[in-house]
């Protein structure tokens, strides 16, 4: 039996001439952007920048926070059975340098997708954070 815990994750956006860069991960073979836990005593900016380094060989040249999500909108039962309320604090990258590649211990795929075609599987704790986020560039909020 999987244990319950809050998870403060920091997460990014990756978009650019209205596609979003996303991850299938490994462990349910969903699509999402970019995060992972924030470690005890990092800065959270810099966490996102880790964790985007680490899923995608690309380094984040500027962040603008998004915002701030939670509730249970944001609850993930994961495939070992562990169960986290997630609190997402989100950022948007536009300019970002590197060469792309997959972390190959959590990640099966990168692919770019036009922001209004994204793939359906997608994994259910960004599901609501992407959805308002497709819902604010089609209405030319992040142009």
């Amino acid at each position: 039996m999987g244990k319950k815990f809050q998870l403060t994750g920091a997460s990014v956006i990756l978009y650019k001439e209205g596609q979003i860069l996303l991850q299938q991960r490994k462990d349910n073979l969903c699509w999402g952007y970019h995060g992972g836990a924030i470690e005890l005593g990092e800065v959270v900016e810099e966490a996102a920048k880790r964790e985007l380094y680490e899923e995608t060989g690309l380094e984040a040249h500027d962040l603008d926070l998004y915002g701030v999500f939670s509730g249970p909108d944001l609850y993930n039962k994961y495939p070992d059975g562990n169960e986290a309320y997630i609190i997402d604090i989100v950022f948007i990258c536009k300019t970002y340098g590197g060469e792309m590649r997959a972390q190959a211990s959590e990640v099966v795929d990168l692919k770019w997708f036009d922001i209004g075609c994204l793939p359906e599987a997608i994994s259910p704790p960004v599901k609501p954070v992407l959805d308002q986020f497709v819902r604010e560039c089609l209405e030319g909020v992040h142009d």
